[in-house]
């Protein structure tokens, strides 16, 4: 079943990405995830895939692969601190990787369906450390999920674009260039 939501006043279905920005200020463990975030390129620091039902989300954090939700409609993660190994960000915007594709109903359902399996499939398994092994399906950094869930219908999130020019960098899927290089909706900040 394919679920649908708001965050922030942006529609989401169950498989869109949402992008954040790690940190927020006046709260310590805020600045250290702003911290975090400036090692990578870009404005977007973390990935999280909406799942459904309400406001439920999996994502590959400092806890593994994980579920959380976000009461009211509204991204405010310092309301889940501690469910998110104190994992602080700010919506950054939605993602939508299957909108330009033309599919009929039944296969952006069937696809959308199969995305949202995978992901709950993967819950527990550990976060990888390992950046530039974004094939392996054993443990999971943010981006490398929602690339594995849609690297399985020839969708491929790791686009390069923008990125950097650092030798063996290409291999790694970077939350900014799943946001460069899909259709997307920023939030209102």
């Amino acid at each position: 079943m394919i679920y649908k939501h708001k965050i922030n006043g942006i529609a989401v279905q169950s498989g869109d990405i949402i992008c954040t920005t790690d940190g927020k200020p006046d709260l310590l463990p805020g600045e250290f995830w702003r911290l975090i975030g400036r090692l990578l390129p870009g404005d977007v620091d973390h990935i999280v895939i909406y799942t459904g039902p309400e406001a439920r989300f999996v994502e590959a954090g400092g806890k593994g692969v994980s579920t959380f939700e976000l009461p009211d409609g509204l991204w405010e993660s310092e309301r889940i601190l501690f469910e998110r190994a104190t994992l602080v960000d700010t919506i950054y915007g939605v993602v939508y990787p299957l909108k330009s594709l033309k599919l009929s109903t039944s296969d952006e359902t069937r696809i959308r369906e199969d995305i949202l399996a995978y992901c709950l499939a993967q819950l527990g398994k550990p976060y990888n450390l390992n950046f530039l092994d974004a094939e392996r399906e054993d443990a999971f950094y943010c981006s490398q999920l929602a690339y594995k869930a849609y690297q399985r219908h020839g969708i491929n999130l790791n686009t390069g674009r923008g990125m950097t020019n650092l030798p063996g960098s290409e291999k790694i899927v970077y939350p900014q260039e799943i946001w460069d290089g899909f259709h997307h909706r920023r939030a209102k900040k």
